[in-house]
Order: C-alpha cells, then sequence, then structure tokens
C-alpha cells in the first residue's frame, strides 16, 4: 500500500529526559556537538523501535534534532538569516515559543550540505524494513514568515519583484526534493500553517487591514508548490499537513477550510492532505468537496491532551466524511505531532503511545488490517 497509510503520523515525538538534558548541557557549552548527536542517534533508535512495535508503516525521527518543526529546516537555506527578536511572530492561547524567527538577506537556495539531509541518511541507517518519512516545512512558510506575518517587510533588491521570490523559493524545494529523493526518500511532508491562518476570520481581516489580499497570496502559494512538486519522481509520495498552531497544547487559529478550499484542495498537486479535525475549530467536512484523487487523512484524534476519544465517535465522523471523499480515499491520524517545538505537548509518554495505538485499532475496524 502506498503512503500516506490507513493509519498514519505527523511527526514529531515527546522527547525524552536524555535529549532535553543533552541539549540544555549542549547550549550551556557543557558537551560538544558530537556528544550531542550521540545522545541524539540513541534516543531516534529507541523512538524508531517504539514506532516499529506500534505497527507503524512509516516511522519518523520525532523531530529530535529540532527546536522547531519548521525554523530548523528554513535556518539551513542559503540566503537566510537566523534572528532573535523581542516575541514570537504568532499568538499561542497560552504559553509562548522562544522568540526566535529568520529574514531574508540573499537568493534563497537549498544547499547540497543542508543538515536534514544527514538527518534523514542517519534514518534510512537504522530503519531496516520500514519506511522513512521525512517531515519539513511547506515553501509557503519562508514566505509567510518573512514577507507576511512580518509587518516591516523590506524585500531585498533582488526580490522587488515578488514573483521573483517565490519562483526562487520553489526552485530551491526542487533541489530539495531531487537531494532527499537521490537519498532514498519515498515519503515527504510538506507541513503548513498558511492555511490555518488563511481559514481564520480574525486573521483574515488583520491581514486586509493592512493591505494584504490573502486569497492572491494562497494563489501564489499553491503555484509556487506545484512548481517544486514538478521534480517529483512517479514513486516519490509527497503530502501536506495543515495545522492551526501546537505548542504545549495550545493553538493560535481557528476557523474551517471553506475559504482556501476550493483554491488549495482544487488547484495543489500534492498526493494526500493530512487535516486537523480534533475540534469544532477545524469545521465542517463540506469544504472536502473540492478534493480531486488526493488521499485525505483525517486528523480526527488530538495530540493536544490526553484523554482518548470514543471509538464510535470517531469512526461516526470517518463515515461523515465519506460523504464527500470516498472512504477507501480517506485514512486517520493524530492531528498533528505531539511536539511541534522540543518542550512538547502536555501529554505523558505513555499517553502518546495510547493516541498511536487508538488511531491504529480505529482504521484497523474501518478499513480491516493489511
Amino acid at each position: 500500500m502506498k503512503a500516506p497509510y490507513k493509519y498514519d503520523i505527523v511527526g514529531s515525538f515527546l522527547r525524552n529526559a536524555e535529549i532535553k538534558n543533552a541539549r540544555s548541557e549542549f547550549a550551556r557549552g557543557n558537551i560538544t556537538q558530537e556528544e550531542l548527536e550521540k545522545v541524539e542517534n540513541q534516543s531516534i533508535e529507541k523512538l524508531v523501535d517504539n514506532e516499529r512495535k506500534a505497527g507503524l508503516k512509516a516511522v519518523t525521527d520525532g523531530e529530535y534534532r529540532r527546536a522547531f518543526w519548521h525554523l530548523d529546516f528554513l535556518w539551513g537555506l542559503q540566503g537566510v538569516e537566523r534572528v532573535s527578536v523581542d516575541h514570537f511572530s504568532i499568538a499561542f492561547k497560552g504559553h509562548q515559543p522562544k522568540s526566535q524567527t529568520l529574514k531574508i538577506v540573499d537568493k534563497i537556495d537549498f544547499p547540497q550540505d543542508h543538515p536534514f539531509l544527514k538527518h534523514f541518511r542517519f534514518m534510512q541507517s537504522i530503519v531496516q524494513d520500514s519506511e522513512v518519512k521525512q517531515c519539513i516545512p511547506s515553501p509557503s512558510m519562508l514566505h509567510l514568515i518573512c514577507c507576511v506575518r512580518e509587518e516591516n517587510y523590506q524585500p531585498i533588491e533582488r526580490y522587488q519583484n515578488e514573483d521573483d521570490l517565490y519562483r526562487d523559493i520553489a526552485l530551491a524545494y526542487q533541489k530539495a526534493i531531487i537531494f532527499f529523493y537521490n537519498a532514498g526518500c519515498r515519503y515527504l511532508q510538506l507541513d503548513d500553517t498558511s492555511w490555518g491562518e488563511f481559514c481564520s476570520k480574525e486573521k483574515r481581516e488583520a491581514y486586509k487591514a493592512r493591505g494584504i489580499d490573502v486569497d492572491e497570496i494562497a494563489k501564489k502559494y499553491v503555484d509556487m508548490i506545484n512548481l517544486a512538486l514538478e521534480v517529483k519522481p512517479d514513486d516519490m509520495v509527497i503530502t501536506m499537513h495543515i495545522c492551526r498552531g501546537n505548542f504545549r497544547s495550545t493553538w493560535f487559529t481557528s476557523g474551517g477550510y471553506e475559504p482556501v478550499a476550493k483554491t488549495l484542495f482544487g488547484g495543489c498537486h500534492v498526493d494526500g492532505f493530512f487535516l486537523e479535525y480534533d475540534s469544532e475549530r477545524a469545521g465542517g467536512f463540506e469544504p472536502l468537496r473540492y478534493i480531486k484523487d488526493q488521499k485525505v487523512v483525517l486528523g480526527l484524534v488530538t495530540s493536544k491532551e490526553a484523554t482518548l476519544e470514543n471509538k464510535e465517535d470517531i469512526i461516526a465522523r470517518i463515515h461523515e466524511a465519506a460523504k464527500y471523499v470516498p472512504l477507501q480515499q480517506l485514512a486517520l491520524s493524530p492531528q498533528c505531532g505531539f511536539a511541534s517545538t522540543e518542550e512538547g505537548n502536555l501529554l505523558t509518554d505513555e499517553e502518546q503511545w495510547a493516541k498511536i495505538k487508538l488511531v491504529k485499532e480505529i482504521a484497523e475496524e474501518v478499513w480491516g488490517k493489511n
């Protein structure tokens, strides 16, 4: 069976104590990069073993080497600069992440020595017969962070014409896709919170007040992503995960998919969508009517809290979604990862794996074991 699978995961897992301690010691200068990597490697090996025991058909490194789900990758691109700021660019409903971001300072490109390629090769070396799922931020995230969220954005000379920026980002991601493919990657996921913002009435009004046409940007993002996908080999699966924020079990946007559904679902050439559907904030399933032949992985099981969902309720919702997308085109996963930043969500390791077990059990009940 081709990815995404009937029971799947978004990507990140709670960091263990060894990882947290080692990263803290490294930040203080008490251990070397090599010593940190040794701890990371050992912890990732244990995680992969647990993923395999849980029956997952595709495994990840849990994003154990990252501080953020997106910034670590973007910091590795050419043409960007890491920046410390007074406050994070978005406001979560509670806790706030560390105040770091990035800005565009030169031509955007993907380097052949990007650290995530090394991370992927390590995963390939330990997985045995499982598939490795590699997660990276979507191309739209670079533009969203630097040019949309940043109220004082001033383009560098090269990007006075913004279409040149969209094109360079797409071409950089073409390189990323090719490099990951050549390293053995056949399952790549683009994580994206821009669509969650564009679904939000509050965010849309705020951007409109600043003179930003969100609908026009949405079309540009789909065009940019599709240009990046033009180099995707036939035997590679690339999906998109859409989220409304996930930090310490909090969130930052609300709103159903209707404002972006026709543009995104009807126009984006990814192989599948991982869609957040664990709360009323995501709205109903009606926007799925724009889905074409993409698989839709329903994020009906929350990763934000420990309480286990009722199986019958989740099964009923799957069949409700099947009114708009054929049942065999659907799948199930948690709505997001368990640790979009290294701090992690507010549940225990045991509770995290109980969620994975529940997803698998429900999927096998709906679609059968295979």
